[in-house]
């Protein structure tokens, strides 16, 4: 049975995944603890299943030492423990060159990007010289890229900061206007994977034809890893910067895949100190269990909910769903968003209605989302989805929604 709100495509992905994301949903201790409560915030950070838990209690319990300072086997097996995730993040997002390419572990996605452009990126950078950034993205992508211009400043280096240029209908990318922004001088270009607010695939393969085969292109993928299939071979780009949290590991975890083919060696500047080693073994545990599960079913599953819930939103009148408009309709054929939505009601402020929300039971975003000053600079509630989410949980939030139009 079509359920409204849903289209015949959309409805067979439910029908035909349904089983398979019942038996996932089982893993995640705390959604299962919780059956009264929806949780619609994973584009935050996401929950994590019991296998991740498993990893965690099994490497405190046995194994936890420094890395790289010991003899004894606790500390042997923790430093074989860390390269062995070097390797698993690299598998995981199909590096075609592992035995070239370098991993560096951070706390995140912001960590990472800042240590990108405050170790690498001025080696790579003369005066006179262009990078791209993204200025309606997370602000962790747009930051460390003008924290870099004012360094060299500073230094007597000059660097120009050129706008990521948009399309005004759909937020993303306008990949003929970068490729005539882009030029001899054009050094970097930063760009994410998925919007964190609006929810569309960038489209990012389209990036290199954009700015040429010279130019380094640094992908924020926090709303991607641990989302959807992500390859490095189809992308090529030279930088995945991800945070472990969104992708179901334990939160102060994250990694910085480098390519090494463009530009200088990256190595991250100072003195190495101990790893997050118990945040790493949550890591591998997670890109294990997500390569078990499929992301590509994830994303099959996501896209589908969300699909359910614009075709849901755009027939209540109060709403405003933000993004692309072209994608809302359930027949539509352009791309649909990955797990994000994101709205405002007409009369009701969206921190207010986040709360009005979270009484009946839904817990979402409701702010500015940390977008960039070229962005929203209105509120906005945003629901973002995983494998754990339902239909029946998308069916009742449209319910409580219509009753506030």
């Amino acid at each position: 049975m079509i359920t409204p709100g849903t289209d015949a495509q959309e409805a067979v992905v439910i029908e035909e995944l349904g089983e398979w994301q019942q038996a996932l949903r089982a893993q995640f201790p705390i959604i299962t603890a919780h059956p009264e409560l929806a949780y619609l915030d994973s584009a935050a950070t996401a929950q994590k299943p019991q296998a991740v838990l498993d990893a965690v209690h099994t490497y405190l319990t046995t194994t936890n030492a420094n890395a790289g300072r010991g003899t004894y086997p606790w500390a042997n097996r923790t430093t074989d423990l860390v390269e062995q995730a070097r390797d698993r993040v690299k598998r995981f997002i199909g590096d075609p060159a592992p035995d070239r390419s370098t991993v560096h572990f951070t706390s995140g996605t912001t960590e990472g990007l800042r240590t990108v452009a405050r170790d690498w990126l001025p080696g790579l950078l003369a005066d006179g010289d262009e990078i791209v950034v993204p200025v309606a993205d997370h602000e962790a992508n747009i930051a460390p890229w003008l924290e870099a211009q004012r360094h060299l400043a500073a230094r007597g280096v000059h660097i120009r900061v050129r706008p990521m240029p948009y399309q005004r209908s759909s937020g993303d990318y306008d990949h003929t206007a970068l490729a005539e922004l882009a030029g001899p001088r054009t050094r970097l270009v930063a760009v994410s994977h998925v919007h964190h607010v609006y929810g569309g695939n960038m489209n990012v393969h389209r990036i290199r034809r954009a700015v040429g085969p010279d130019a380094v292109i640094c992908l924020d993928a926090a709303q991607s890893v641990g989302h959807l299939p992500v390859s490095v071979a189809d992308l090529d780009v030279d930088f995945v910067v991800f945070s472990g949290h969104k992708a179901m590991a334990l939160p102060g975890t994250g990694a910085v895949w480098a390519r090494q083919s463009r530009g200088p060696h990256f190595a991250p500047g100072g003195w190495s100190g101990t790893p997050n080693t118990v945040g790493i073994a949550s890591l591998t545990a997670a890109l294990d269990w997500l390569d078990t599960a499929g992301t590509d079913r994830i994303e099959r599953w996501t896209l589908a909910l969300a699909a359910r819930l614009t075709e849901g939103l755009r027939h209540l009148d109060a709403y405003e769903i933000l993004g692309c408009q072209k994608s809302l309709a359930a027949d539509s054929s352009v791309q649909r968003r990955q797990g994000i939505v994101t709205f405002r009601h007409q009369a009701v402020d969206s921190g207010d209605l986040g709360f009005i929300l979270f009484s009946h039971g839904f817990m979402v975003r409701s702010d500015q989302h940390c977008q960039g000053g070229a962005g929203e600079r209105t509120g906005s509630v945003r629901v973002s989805l995983h494998v754990h989410n339902t239909a029946e949980e998308i069916d009742r939030l449209l319910e409580v929604l219509a009753t506030l139009g």
